[in-house]
């Protein structure tokens, strides 16, 4: 008789780009199935999640005794937090939402499907990263550091409305390439350290980058918005534009370069390679 008590079975690693992208399918239709309220309860927690990585990340910004390369890299690294909660907590993100064009490709979801979830996602993120946005005002979070972190807050949301409606769109194609693939990495992950260590690469490098997250804005801009009615930043350039339409010409940038660089660059492109491969 063969003793097989030691025999252990070696699952891979990860997923197979194949099977990620077949993960991604199922994980849309998963989606559309949501109820509304379900969905925008949802898109409520991923709209504060990503927030609390912008909270972290302006807390941070309020140190000026680093350099810039050291302190933007830290910063993007603080700035994963709102996706590592995204990814491990269950939430709907819009941007990562953007994955689910392969499941429409493969026809096993609709167009108005889509358009329906992208639509209450969106508006859910929204609801979220405002709610945030009320508490961490109301909670005088922008006092911390001599008040340091309420200029950060400015000067981040000013550079937001200040560079033309293009500069931005592809700034928002960049963003969404980078957060695709994060989300994509932590479909492959089988464990809370594969996804976490798998999605600091590419978040952090996309805020280094300066790149456009719709989602982090509809946080970074209401917040800053709320610090120049408070009386700060005055200095700040580009401060006098944070109001409503400031806020609404940066995220129509944003989240049409969001659709492009995570549908039609990301999603179609691994569609187009890996469904049905097999591998």
């Amino acid at each position: 008789m063969v003793d097989r008590s030691s025999e252990r079975v070696v699952s891979p690693e990860c997923l197979t780009p194949a099977q990620i992208e077949a993960k991604a399918e199922d994980a849309a239709v998963a989606k559309v199935r949501l109820g509304t309220a379900r969905a925008f309860v949802l898109a409520m927690f991923a709209g504060a999640f990503i927030a609390f990585g912008g909270l972290f990340f302006t807390v941070f910004l309020s140190d000026t005794t680093l350099s810039w390369g050291p302190q933007r890299v830290v910063g993007g690294l603080c700035f994963c937090l709102g996706l590592v909660l995204v990814l491990l907590c269950g939430a709907e993100l819009f941007t990562g939402n953007a994955l689910m064009v392969c499941a429409l490709r493969s026809h096993r979801i609709s167009a108005s499907e889509l358009a329906r979830n992208w639509a209450i996602v969106w508006l859910g993120n929204f609801a979220g990263a405002l709610a945030v946005a009320v508490l961490v005002f109301f909670a005088d979070i922008y006092k911390l550091n001599g008040e340091a972190v309420a200029t950060s807050m400015v000067s981040v949301a000013a550079g937001k409305v200040t560079p033309d409606w293009a500069t931005l769109f592809f700034r928002g194609v960049l963003c969404n390439v980078f957060v695709c693939l994060a989300v994509w990495i932590g479909f492959a992950g089988k464990t809370v350290v594969d996804k976490v260590v798998g999605i600091l690469l590419p978040i952090s490098a996309f805020v280094a980058c300066g790149f456009e997250h719709c989602v982090a804005n509809m946080y970074f801009l209401p917040m800053g918005a709320l610090m120049v009615a408070s009386g700060y930043g005055a200095d700040v350039a580009g401060a006098s534009s944070l109001d409503v339409a400031g806020i609404l010409y940066n995220l129509s940038a944003a989240t049409l370069g969001n659709i492009v660089g995570g549908a039609l660059i990301v999603a179609l492109g691994y569609w187009f390679v890996y469904h049905r491969t097999g591998e």
